[in-house]
């Protein structure tokens, strides 16, 4: 029997403050259960967790780590953390993507062997991985945190509409846009870090874009606050948005709500709630929208460069 399709669904967006210390993965995943709880409670269907919230493991790591020991200690611990994730979107009722942890790659060779991987957790049960697909010159720095790419970009059907997550630089991809626009993604999930406004910037006007070309509600969060971990370790500045598309019966400017950036709230992270208005985006993929072509291709146009001047 087909999921029944929701007219309206509610999302909690969590800036994580990766600054605040934890005494261990226990302590990191009841931190998580309580605003899963809070999520709950105020109606959300899906709490939203930024990329590389596991940095916050780092709070309580061996002491004098190298750049390039983080990601296998913190790989060491992904498998433990998902395990005491898993049951609570059945427990509150609520779905989870959990932000993102590096985890072993598998690969043959040796090279870069982490990934850069977020798990959608779905109250039946289900967990979904979605790797990062296009990596920062930091992430692919073999003398940091040397991971690999991913190579697959899945879909999730749930309670009737379609979820895909797409993580942090892969929203700022025109050609994976693309890719996704066929399928007719109802909410597009971006867990992301940035370490400069400038970061913030590109993240969230692309993942706005996003929005646009998909007729697509976007939900992107990022972290916020430096891991308790070394004196000269970089913060990060970010928030969280629900985009829509900028149409005039969802109020033009195409913001449904909005954290704005800020390098720390002294807090946990701010926690915004947000309602995607399902019925309305498939009006507007449907013909309702003033001017959208629906999944253009521009296969057709040929591109020519008219010679320099003389």
């Amino acid at each position: 029997m087909a999921e029944q399709r929701p007219e309206r669904l509610r999302v909690a967006l969590w800036a994580t403050n990766v600054g605040r210390p934890l005494n261990g993965i226990e302590g990191w995943a009841a931190s998580v259960e309580a605003r899963l709880a809070e999520a709950a409670a105020a109606g959300a269907a899906i709490l939203v967790m930024p990329e590389y919230a596991a940095e916050q493991w780092l709070s309580f790591a061996p002491p004098g780590l190298a750049p390039s020991e983080e990601v296998p200690w913190m790989a060491a611990q992904s498998e433990a953390a998902l395990a005491a994730l898993r049951p609570l979107p059945a427990k509150h009722g609520v779905a989870l993507l959990a932000g993102t942890m590096p985890v072993p790659a598998e690969r043959p060779d040796g090279e870069a062997p982490w990934l850069n991987r977020a798990w959608l957790l779905l109250p039946d049960g289900r967990a979904v991985a979605q790797d990062k697909l296009c990596l920062t010159p930091a992430e692919k720095d073999p003398a940091g945190w040397r991971l690999s790419p991913g190579e697959t970009l899945r879909l999730v059907t749930w309670q009737g509409l379609r979820l895909v997550t797409v993580i942090c630089l892969d929203v700022e991809l025109p050609a994976l846009a693309a890719r996704l626009a066929p399928f007719r993604p109802d909410l597009v999930l971006v867990p992301s870090q940035t370490a400069r406004l400038a970061g913030y910037h590109r993240v969230f006007g692309c993942a706005k874009a996003r929005a646009v070309e998909l007729q697509a509600a976007v939900a992107v969060c990022g972290t916020i606050g430096a891991a308790a971990y070394g004196k000269d370790r970089a913060g990060s500045v970010s928030g969280c948005s629900l985009f829509l598309p900028c149409e005039e019966p969802l109020g033009s400017h195409g913001r449904a709500a909005e954290v704005p950036p800020l390098a720390d709230d002294g807090g946990l992270g701010p926690l915004l709630v947000a309602e995607v208005p399902l019925a309305a985006l498939d009006a507007l993929r449907d013909g309702g929208a003033e001017v959208w072509p629906g999944a253009w291709d521009a296969g057709h146009v040929t591109l020519t460069e008219e010679p320099p001047s003389c």
